[in-house]
C-alpha cells in the first residue's frame, strides 16, 4: 500500500499551546482564559471564512484577546500584545515530537505542514523548536485565504503537490481539522491532546492516538511502513 502523505497542523498539535497560559494568568489574573481564547479564535477564524472574510490568523488572534478584556473590563497595551506574538511565534514542541516525526521520517513517509498561521510565524515555530528541517514542505491557509476546515485550504495542499484527496492524512489534535480533512476526501489522525476528544457526530477520523508517537506507531502498522 503506497504511504499517504502525511500534512501536520502546528498550533497544539506539535507545538505545546499550554506554554500560554501564563501570559494569559498574568493579564487576565485567570490562567484559564487561554484556553476560552484558542476556542475563540478558532471559531472566529472559522466564522470569518464562512462568511467569505479573510483576515490574517494572527490579526484574529489580537482582535479575540482585546474583545475577552473588553467583557472584563481589563485593557490590553502594546507590550502585552508583544508578549503574546512572542509566545505564540516561540511555543516549544511537545515532549514526544521531534522523536516521533523522525521515526515516521524513517519509516518511509513525507511529511508536511498546513497552518492558518502566517508562514513567517510557522517558520519561526518550527525553527525555535529544532524541528523545521523534518517537513518538505510548510503551507499556509494565507496562501489561498481560507483557513482550515474550508475545503479551500486542504485543495490549497493537493494543488500544490500535485496529488489527490485520497493521497493525503492530516494529523491534528483539533477535530475540527480532522473533520474538515476526512470531510474533503482525506485521511485523518486525531491526537488526544489534553482537552481534545473524538466528537461523536460528523467525519470521524481513521486513526486516534493519545500522543503523536501513538499515532505514529499505528500508522507505521496501517501502511506496513518499515519500522
Amino acid at each position: 500500500m503506497a504511504l499517504p502523505l502525511i500534512v501536520f497542523d502546528v498550533n497544539e498539535t506539535l507545538l505545546d499551546l499550554e506554554t500560554m497560559e501564563p501570559v494569559f494568568g498574568r493579564i487576565f489574573n485567570d490562567k484559564s482564559a487561554m484556553r476560552l481564547w484558542f476556542a475563540n479564535f478558532i471559531m472566529y477564524s472559522a466564522s470569518l471564512t464562512v462568511a467569505g472574510c479573510y483576515v490574517p490568523f494572527t490579526d484574529i488572534g489580537a482582535a479575540v484577546m482585546k474583545m475577552l478584556a473588553d467583557t472584563r473590563g481589563i485593557k490590553i497595551d502594546d507590550n502585552d500584545k508583544r508578549e503574546l506574538t512572542e509566545k505564540f511565534s516561540t511555543m516549544p514542541p511537545h515532549a514526544e515530537v521531534p522523536a516521533a516525526l523522525r521515526k515516521l521520517r524513517a519509516a518511509g513517509f513525507r511529511l508536511f505542514t498546513l497552518t492558518d498561521n502566517l508562514l513567517e510565524v510557522q517558520t519561526r515555530q518550527l525553527t525555535n523548536g529544532g524541528i523545521v528541517d523534518l517537513f518538505e514542505r510548510r503551507f499556509s491557509a494565507d496562501g489561498v485565504k481560507h483557513h482550515k476546515p474550508s475545503r479551500q485550504a486542504y485543495g490549497y495542499v493537493e494543488q500544490e503537490l500535485g496529488a489527490k484527496p485520497s493521497e493525503f492524512c492530516l494529523i491534528a489534535c483539533h477535530t475540527w481539522d480532522t473533520l474538515g480533512a476526512v470531510a474533503a476526501g482525506w485521511e485523518a489522525a486525531l491526537i488526544k491532546r489534553p482537552g481534545n476528544d473524538v466528537l461523536g457526530v460528523g467525519p470521524q477520523p481513521q486513526v486516534v492516538g493519545n500522543d503523536l508517537n501513538d499515532v505514529a506507531d499505528q500508522l507505521i502498522r496501517r501502511y506496513g511502513a518499515k519500522g
